[in-house]
């Protein structure tokens, strides 16, 4: 019998997240791994071709900025599952719904009384002096008493296997639309798999994103008007915009399809003016309102954020949260969960020097090349030193970007990212690649709900460490196994 994972051979001193050994699945996941094994590369490869034929008829695409061509590109899958057991993927939710309530309690805080800066917990200077806190927000308290209605944490996985927080995503977190495409597209390709598996669904998430925004709408849930905000075809993720629309069955707008009148926002419809209740924006808030923040954005609602501090609207995620996904703030979270909750954390996260603090900042620049060096206004693999592949020429000018301007630079170790079996299609078989996870988070009037599994993003290139799709990472169906009395969750 053909035997797809024979010369499968995991990375030393790395956690591979499907094999303890070589040819060997963990236990949890030896049963669905069956199916998947007994294919031969030449039949694996036809549905992997499959899958990426269903996912090009799809409109499964996003753009890359600054891309030559401009073309419209698929999210690379890979169809070999990341499979999460019970026992992990419990002890993640609990420490995101933790952690979730955490970041929503600091919002509020650093925008009101501001105790948790009076009693020294964090640095003054970190949060005010951070570009992405909003003066405009100060004094404004969402309807609906929420202000990180999505959240994306990004987890990675140690060579001991233990989950660790890199970052906070409570802006405008993006990938959910890809989870439930993979989701759909590994059902329907490897279904033989599918079916051994006791895998938690993830199709309710449109049906309860829905009801979180809802929830938190200035009138009652069963009478608000949603709409979601996008910027226009254009936008790499416009996919996402268009599918949770969709999927929700809520209006996909743009901002010339808004306006503020009376302090309350409408949608323009053929049947006039509709009052809207709740916008969930996938812009970035500094195009927002050109009457509060940049003045030539063709992409805002003039008179947006006036309504929202009226509290005739909301808006998902709240202004001013970006100041939580700032890497110096990062390393203060921990401290967050036990000022707000009186609780130790969950999950831990990565240990990380702050180069705003003269002698963590001495440290980083003394140990350039042993340490991963991150700009904390950066995303997307972007404004990074990866230290111990850099070479001194790299790490010379890294360190003048960092004495010039500390405070924008934070430095952590290089954790070896576990990896997953995953197809490579130039070679005809499976070589284990590095991942992360990104679970999303709801938060509404009803509480704190988690998405089970997440994005998996795997990065393709051999040896890399970047998962990002921008730079050439692709993606997994994520798998979060039901426990033993669990049915149908």
């Amino acid at each position: 019998m053909s035997d797809l994972f024979r010369d499968y051979t995991p990375l030393p001193d790395t956690w591979d997240e499907m094999f303890a050994e070589r040819a060997q699945p963990r236990a949890p996941f030896a049963d669905p791994l069956e199916v998947v094994r007994a294919h031969t590369p030449d039949e694996y490869e036809a549905r992997q071709a499959l899958a990426e034929q269903l996912l090009l008829e799809a409109g499964v695409t996003f753009s890359v900025y600054g891309d030559a061509q401009g073309t419209e590109k698929i999210f690379p899958v890979d169809l070999i599952p990341r499979i999460i057991a019970a026992a992990d993927w419990d002890r993640v939710e609990r420490g995101l719904v933790q952690r979730v309530t955490a970041l929503d309690h600091f919002l509020d805080d650093i925008y009101a009384d501001q105790r948790i800066l009076a009693e020294g917990v964090i640095p003054r200077e970190l949060v005010l002096g951070a570009s992405q806190y909003l003066k405009e927000v100060r004094g404004v308290k969402p309807v609906g008493g929420r202000r990180v209605h999505i959240g994306g944490i990004d987890l990675i996985r140690d060579g001991d296997g233990r989950f660790l927080v890199l970052e906070d995503n409570v802006r405008t977190p993006s990938g959910v639309s890809y989870v439930l495409q993979n989701r759909l597209l590994v059902k329907r390709v490897l279904p033989e798999a599918f079916k051994r598996a006791h895998v938690r669904q993830v199709d309710q998430y449109p049906s309860r994103l829905a009801a979180t925004l809802r929830s938190v709408a200035p009138v009652a849930a069963d009478d608000a008007m949603v709409v979601v905000l996008t910027p226009g075809m254009y936008n790499s993720a416009y996919f996402e915009h268009s599918f949770l629309a969709r999927t929700m069955g809520v209006p996909l707008v743009e901002p010339g399809d808004l306006f503020v009148d009376d302090d309350k926002v409408w949608l323009k419809t053929t049947r006039g003016p509709e009052r809207v209740h709740v916008v969930y924006r996938r812009i970035d808030e500094a195009f927002l309102d050109p009457t509060v923040f940049r003045p030539d954005s063709l992409l805002g609602v003039s008179g947006i954020m006036r309504a929202w501090a009226a509290g005739n609207v909301t808006l998902c995620n709240a202004p001013g949260n970006g100041v939580a996904d700032d890497k110096a703030i990062y390393p203060f979270v921990p401290d967050m969960i036990r000022f707000y909750l009186g609780e130790e954390p969950i999950l831990d996260q990565v240990p990380t020097w702050t180069c705003a603090r003269p002698d963590e900042r001495q440290f980083v620049l003394e140990h350039l090349d042993e340490l991963v060096v991150k700009a904390v206004d950066e995303a997307g693999g972007y404004g990074m030193l990866m230290g111990p592949q850099s070479t001194a020429a790299q790490r010379e000018a890294f360190a003048e970007r960092i004495k010039a301007t500390p405070r924008r630079y934070i430095a952590q170790r290089r954790v070896e990212l576990s990896t997953c079996p995953t197809w490579i299609g130039d070679e005809r078989r499976l070589e284990p690649r590095r991942v992360d996870l990104r679970p999303f988070v709801l938060s509404g009037a009803d509480g704190v709900w988690v998405l089970p599994g997440g994005l998996t993003r795997v990065a393709l290139p051999r040896g890399s460490y970047v998962v990002n799709s921008s730079q050439g990472g692709g993606s997994k169906d994520t798998w979060a196994l039901r426990g033993a009395t669990e049915e149908g969750r």
